[in-house]
């Protein structure tokens, strides 16, 4: 009976001392706060969305504001609140929700927050994001794809980039993101084409693109965010509609790039062409002309068209490139017969793979109205010593002639020196404006000052737009002189 009344005695005693420490951890748990972390789910598809969620107990809790988790924005944040009154103390539960859509694995980092005044650590979590799956009768579905996988330096090739939504798969509304093309250029972009068969509309944009690097250049996924009608179960367990964003994502692409042969910055098929106003001007008339480059290639390496042509003013325009053509100007002004030499391209053909040249005619220009050229006269030697020889002969003759010759020669000098100013006013009040198309060909070339771009401009609506705008002469002289334009 000793011992049953004992062992009694004990038992009573072990549950009286369990039920102190319960009540005591139950007492004291508020006076400390916590925090750990959570999601939803650890392995995701591409495109799917994950719920980060911080659960905190304590009284005072300095928030921070998480706009980013995993290098990816947060969509969406939400919090809930509970209170508990154990014993009279209070204690307050918190749990803050954040949505965000990983791009690629990685790890949630452990998060700090203060509560109650000492600073608490959130644990790591680690999240797998998988390659996106699509079934092919999905109802939206997205792709990239290319009609070149191997290319050269500057080729042009096509990306095709295809939505397909299925009949009847209403969106009510969507977000597309193109894909990023680093290492490449993009020369243009199509419109979007819309096709429908039986079961999808198709969408279709297509870019061309040229590669600037040597390598394997990759072309990352395009993303097209699709906005679909959902039903939530609110608090009094209904539907309620609500919108739900679903994105979708298209596959990658990778080229290879392989460099040109030395010497050659162009690839492509080009054909060239020289094309005049006329081969025959006045002199100092402005003849303009245009070169044209045709075909498919990397129109942006081609450099721009100068030549050097002794005694002819040359003046060129920047190179215009259109989607299948490069043009641009040139303007000659010369005052004799002049020849425009070729202009030349090499390129390597991807066809024969070979190195190419192409080049324009040689033209020769001839110019009415030129002015002489002078002609150069060479003494020989034997022409001095006979001159010489003359003078000698003579000079027993000829000195009083001399000796007036002198003479008169003096004068002349001084009087010319006296009329000097009184020549050079008349010559500066009969001097008149230079041909328009001149002073126009030469002032091209002081586009960076101001006063020369303004006349510029009236200049040319006079010549090509048969405006009658008034120059002021004496402004336009005092211009070309402080250019030193002849």
């Amino acid at each position: 009976m000793k011992s049953l009344g004992r062992s009694y005695f004990k038992e009573e005693n072990l549950k009286t001392i369990t039920k102190i420490i319960l009540l005591f951890l139950i007492t004291i748990h508020p006076l400390f706060g916590s925090l750990s972390s959570r999601v939803d789910t650890k392995s995701v598809e591409l495109g799917e969305v994950v719920t980060f969620s911080l659960d905190i107990s304590g009284d005072k809790i300095q928030k921070r504001d998480i706009t980013s988790i995993c290098n990816s924005d947060v969509i969406s944040t939400s919090s809930q609140t509970n209170m508990q009154i154990i014993n009279g103390v209070v204690s307050k539960n918190y749990t803050l929700n954040y949505k965000f859509m990983p791009q690629k694995s990685c790890q949630i980092e452990p998060l700090q927050i203060e509560i109650d005044g000492k600073v608490e650590f959130s644990q790591a979590i680690d999240i797998e994001v998988k390659a996106p799956r699509q079934s092919k009768d999905a109802n939206f579905m997205l792709s990239l794809s290319t009609n070149k996988e191997e290319l050269y330096v500057g080729e042009t090739f096509e990306l095709t980039l295809t939505f397909k939504q299925k009949n009847g798969a209403n969106a009510l509304d969507s977000k597309f993101t193109p894909p990023e093309f680093n290492g490449f250029w993009v020369r243009s972009e199509s419109q979007a084409q819309k096709t429908q068969d039986e079961n999808y509309i198709t969408t279709t944009m297509i870019y061309t693109l040229l590669p600037q690097r040597v390598g394997d250049l990759k072309i990352s996924r395009a993303k097209m965010e699709i906005a679909l009608r959902d039903n939530k179960i609110d608090a009094w367990g209904g539907f309620m509609p609500t919108i739900r964003w679903k994105s979708y994502f298209s596959n990658e692409l990778s080229v290879s790039v392989k460099p040109l042969p030395m010497g050659v910055t162009l690839v492509g098929d080009f054909t060239i062409n020289l094309l005049l106003e006329k081969d025959e001007i006045n002199a100092n008339e402005a003849l303009n002309a245009l070169i044209e480059i045709s075909g498919d290639g990397n129109f942006e390496d081609i450099k721009s068209f100068k030549p050097y042509i002794d005694s002819v003013g040359v003046f060129e325009e920047k190179a215009e490139i259109g989607e299948s053509k490069l043009s641009q100007k040139i303007t000659f002004v010369a005052q004799n017969d002049f020849t425009i030499p070729p202009f030349e391209i090499k390129y390597f053909d991807i066809n024969t793979k070979e190195i190419k040249s192409i080049s324009t005619k040689e033209v020769h220009v001839r110019v009415k109205n030129a002015k002489p050229q002078k002609e150069l006269i060479v003494k020989t030697d034997d022409e001095q010593i006979i001159k010489n020889s003359d003078v000698s002969i003579n000079d027993g003759y000829d000195k009083i002639s001399i000796f007036i010759a002198l003479i008169a020669g003096a004068l002349l000098g001084a009087m010319l020196m006296l009329l000097k100013p009184l020549i050079s006013f008349k010559r500066a009040k009969k001097s008149s404006i230079k041909e328009p198309r001149v002073v126009l060909a030469k002032l091209l070339q002081h586009k960076d000052d101001e006063e020369a771009r303004r006349i510029i401009d009236k200049l040319e609506q006079n010549i090509y737009k048969n405006k009658s705008i008034e120059i002021d002469k004496k402004a336009l002289r005092e211009l070309l002189k402080r250019l030193k334009i002849d």
